[in-house]
């Protein structure tokens, strides 16, 4: 069991006491590619579901929180979407007592979808002494008892080179973000990886500013978690290979 600032990693799901965070599932992301010629199978939700069935056997949470971009599309609901949507609240609510969905910066239709579960949208939600929030935009204020903040939308991962060999990761990021511990949390879905941190690019504007390099990294994989250091120190030992 590995934990970062008192939250427990289960793969890409946090748990903070009785609760369940996780982030940037992106239900229809196959029909947006698919409409801009990339055509794949409708097969990430049913692999979203099959990864929160293990992650609930592993644990017992009664709140789950659903930490932005829930949904992909940004200019309509499509058909996809709405169906699979209501499908994992329906899932949800089975297991959990209570369902927190924060808004992302995707989540500009879901609302129309939620309210069919009667289910409102939220900026941030308080959980203990930490704030949860998507990360595409800064707060206009944080509270000053919150310790930790939890957010998505970057996406992180590493992608690790050895020779020909290369292997990509999903990781959490962790470290101070104006005097608060900052965790950024990997997506939850399945087509990518996500972004690159090695590139030295940023989505967040959290991450603006700050020396987010000195970021601990902590790469998961089927239920596993490896502690890699520093991005740092990641950069460091890929500039040395590449110097051998």
């Amino acid at each position: 069991m590995t934990k970062i600032y008192n939250a427990e990693i289960i793969d890409c799901a946090l748990k903070i006491k009785d609760s369940l965070v996780i982030c940037d599932l992106h239900l229809g992301y196959e029909t947006a590619l698919n409409q801009n010629g990339i055509l794949i199978p409708q097969f990430q939700y049913k692999k979203i579901i099959n990864k929160l069935y293990k992650i609930r056997e592993k644990t017992c949470a009664n709140k789950i929180i659903i930490n932005g971009d829930l949904k992909h599309s940004f200019q309509k609901i499509q058909k996809q979407e709405n169906k699979e949507i209501l499908g994992l609240l329906d899932y949800l609510d089975k297991y959990y007592d209570e369902i927190i969905i924060i808004k992302g910066n995707h989540d500009n239709l879901t609302q129309y979808i939620t309210q069919e579960r009667n289910i409102i949208l939220k900026d941030y939600y308080i959980e203990d002494n930490y704030y949860i929030t998507h990360g595409h935009q800064i707060p206009e204020s944080i509270p000053e008892n919150i310790k930790t903040i939890i957010i998505g939308h970057e996406h992180p991962s590493i992608t690790l080179r050895n020779h020909e060999r290369i292997e990509k990761i999903k990781i959490y990021l962790t470290g101070l973000w104006n005097n608060k511990n900052l965790i950024v949390q990997p997506t939850f879905k399945f087509l990518s990886y996500g972004q690159d941190m090695l590139q030295k690019r940023t989505l967040s504007p959290f991450l603006d500013d700050i020396n987010y390099l000195d970021f601990n990294v902590y790469g998961v994989d089927d239920f596993n978690t490896f502690y890699f250091g520093t991005l740092n120190e990641l950069l460091e030992f890929q500039q040395e290979n590449k110097e051998i």
